[in-house]
């Protein structure tokens, strides 16, 4: 199949079209927000419309040169919009207290799962008035706490986070990557913990998938992720970077690895393997493993798991080898693999059940399964054979994690928590089955005058899905309130009751938050997700306004006082939603998102997402992303809600041109007079990693937008 082709339209076309823009523009029309906010017309961008010819079916883009985001002429207009979106937040009255509401919930004592090595824990720790997690160093459980990287010194801005990557046997070597912003990309550092001072040997920064280090840390293993694909390398410490050996990469067997084949690397827990893990796409469509023997020198890789097309996810204990893998088995089993074995060889240890397997671990010589029943999550404990030992039990109903922690110890940590109940991490002895708090936030929300909810409803084609609603013991339904709804759907990924400070403020401030299960992730496995891939995509979005059409039928808000939030693969959700159903939201959030459906495998990680969405480069797939795509289904004329689009130029997984070309598009089509934003970082990314003071602030213009535009104060529309 030929690429399609760009045809630039004529001057004169450029100049008719440009003349159009303005009226869409709306030149003469006031813009009114909730509570007597009013703001003059949006920032008119610039029209050259583009052509492309997808195998004779020609699809215009005016907007296509956003995508360029070095160019003056972007940069200028990115000023423009951030300009106007401050001219809105600065009439929201209440800002500042909301600003204030939400830092006193992010304001806390947070820690990470720690990592026991030689006696010594290792985790990364934020203090209430910090705005970076340093990290940290305990000797032993009594111990005193150890700063051993202090992160709010790494920036001046505060802007760059440093997390834990590994950790020697002895606890004498810490290896910490840095990254800035919200990137993606980070950089690899060691300090010798005794002496407090750093190695010389720094890799820098790139996309890494694995970093571990090497036996008798006398060096790194590290895959390096580049769009030609990923290699695996060893650094020796004391040479040149530069000098790095390729252990791994390229092809195998005869199979050329591409982008397409993300590879990662790391080192049993033994030291005697090294296992390359290769999985092919964006969830992966096929995942094989490898392993070195390392006390061989020179040996070659051999398969654990090859050539099957299945999820699995393999954990390593000593010489032995387990998997999680929904291979002949939908809602996954557990079971032990060999080198050079075939499926036909696998070892079932704990067979596929009613409800999906979820996760796994072995620490302490036990094994922990995670299943999800109806989405909540209940924790199995197994001998390695396979022989039920007992159960891991959690405070409430909520989202736990499995024991994580190291084959031979006898200790290990894991977590729980829900909407209405923050993160409590527990260290867990897995000799007497005993549990105690190792950090429990000290947030400022009483959970006990909350509660969760589970409800069923039906989707349009008749399947069953499930919901939860949070919200104020004893809230009264009589469509008031106000509501703020998220959703995701995709890519294999569940979506759990978890802890989040902005949706506990709008709980705080008499709202309800509803989460529904959109197919796409693995709330009930793989089928789960099957039925929302490729041309099955529209499920996901008729999910979600069934969702929506359960709340409001059932009174707990009205379109006026109905918001919602997503981003990334949730950020095209709200494309949708506000594309195909805009009469049923008074506000929407839509972050970091993909809107372009049609060009999005062009740009950053996007052709890794082709496993799951598709390419217009295929016709086939071209028909149904050309049906759904939010930024080619915007209507001249519609009457849109309000809308914010937040991105920021240190997305390096989505390329913010999504946003900035949506923006510019909704702005000019729009028939409503609506506000529609922009809310562009020049800091923020698609990962964590900005200051808490820059995450507050960014958070509460989030909500001071969903809550003021669904508030209903306004006559004005």
């Amino acid at each position: 199949m030929a690429a399609h082709r760009r045809i630039y339209a004529s001057l004169a076309t450029v100049l008719a079209l440009s003349l159009s823009a303005c009226s869409m523009n709306h030149s003469a029309k006031t813009i009114h927000g909730e509570n007597g906010i009013t703001l003059p017309p949006p920032p008119q961008a610039a029209v050259h419309v583009v052509t492309d010819d997808y195998d004779g079916i020609k699809v215009e883009d005016a907007y296509q040169w956003l995508e360029d985001a070095k160019s003056p002429q972007t940069r200028a207009w990115i000023d423009e919009e951030n300009a106007y979106t401050q001219k809105y937040l600065s009439q929201v009255k209440d800002l500042p207290q909301i600003r204030s509401e939400l830092a006193a919930l992010q304001r806390v004592d947070v820690y990470s799962i720690p990592m026991l090595r030689g006696g010594k824990y290792f985790f990364r720790k934020r203090l209430a008035e910090e705005n970076q997690g340093s990290l940290y160093m305990r000797a032993g459980w009594e111990g005193q706490d150890r700063r051993l990287i202090d992160a709010d010194k790494l920036s001046a801005d505060q802007n760059t986070s440093a997390g834990i990557v590994d950790v020697s046997d002895n606890g004498n070597l810490l290896v910490y990557e840095v990254r800035v912003g919200g990137a993606d990309e980070g950089s690899i550092h060691v300090l010798d913990v005794k002496t407090g001072k750093e190695l010389p040997d720094v890799l820098p920064s790139a996309r890494y998938m694995g970093v571990s280090l090497s036996p008798g840390d006398a060096g790194l293993y590290y895959a390096r992720f580049t769009h030609q694909g990923t290699d695996v390398w060893l650094h020796k410490f004391g040479t040149p970077v530069a000098d790095d050996a390729k252990v791994f990469g390229g092809e195998y067997r005869g199979e050329e690895l591409g982008e397409l084949d993300l590879v990662s690397a790391w080192v049993s827990d033994n030291h005697h393997w090294l296992i390359v893990d290769i999985a092919h796409g964006v969830p992966a469509t096929r995942e094989d493993y490898l392993v070195r023997d390392l006390r061989k020198p020179d040996s070659p890789f051999v398969p654990l798991v090859y050539g099957v097309e299945a999820h699995v996810r393999l954990a390593d204990a000593g010489d032995r080898f387990f998997v999680m893998t929904d291979y002949r088995a939908p809602n996954s089993r557990i079971a032990e693999v060999f080198p050079n074995s075939k499926p036909a060889d696998w070892k079932t240890i704990v067979p596929e059940g009613k409800d999906v397997i979820d996760d796994f671990s072995i620490v302490g010589g036990k094994l922990f399964v995670s299943r999800l029943h109806d989405v909540k999550t209940e924790t199995t404990i197994y001998t390695p054979d396979g022989k039920q030992t007992g159960t891991l039990t959690y405070p409430g109903i909520g989202s736990g994690s499995v024991v994580y922690g190291r084959p031979g110890q006898t200790e290990g940590f894991y977590t729980f928590e829900s909407f209405t109940t923050p993160m409590t991490i527990f260290r867990y002895d897995t000799k007497t089955g005993r549990s105690e708090v190792f950090a429990k936030p000290k947030v400022p929300f009483d959970s006990e005058q909350y509660e969760v909810t589970q409800v069923f409803y039906t989707s349009k084609d008749g399947m069953r899905v499930p919901m939860f609603i949070a919200g104020r013991k004893g809230q009264a339904r009589n469509g008031q309130a106000q509501l703020l709804m998220t959703g995701y759907g995709g890519f294999d990924l569940p979506m759990l009751p978890a802890w989040n400070p902005e949706y506990a403020w709008w709980m705080e401030r008499g709202g309800f938050f509803a989460l529904p299960n959109l197919r796409g992730g693995n709330e009930y496995g793989e089928a789960w997700h099957k039925a929302a891939m490729f041309g099955n995509k529209q499920n996901v979005f008729d999910d979600f306004f069934a969702a929506a059409e359960y709340l409001i039928r059932n009174h707990y808000t009205s379109r006026e006082h109905f918001a919602i939030r997503g981003r990334s693969n949730g950020g095209l959700l709200m494309g949708a939603a506000m594309t195909q159903r805009p009469d049923l939201f008074g506000a929407i959030w839509c972050g970091y998102p993909l809107l372009d459906m049609l060009r999005y495998q062009k740009f950053e990680f996007g052709r890794l997402w082709t496993t799951e969405y598709g390419s217009s480069d295929n016709p086939k797939d071209f028909a149904y992303l050309r049906k759904y795509s939010p930024y080619q289904n915007v209507r001249k004329g519609a009457d849109y809600p309000a809308i914010m689009f937040f991105t920021g130029d240190n997305d390096t997984r989505v390329d913010p041109m999504n946003a900035r070309k949506m923006t510019a598009l909704m702005q000019a089509a729009s028939g409503s007079d609506r506000p529609i934003l922009l809310h562009y970082s020049v800091k923020g990314g698609h990962s964590s990693g900005v200051s808490l003071t820059q995450l507050v602030d960014d958070e509460a213009d989030e909500a001071a937008f969903l809550w003021n535009e669904t508030s209903g104060n306004s006559a004005a529309h």
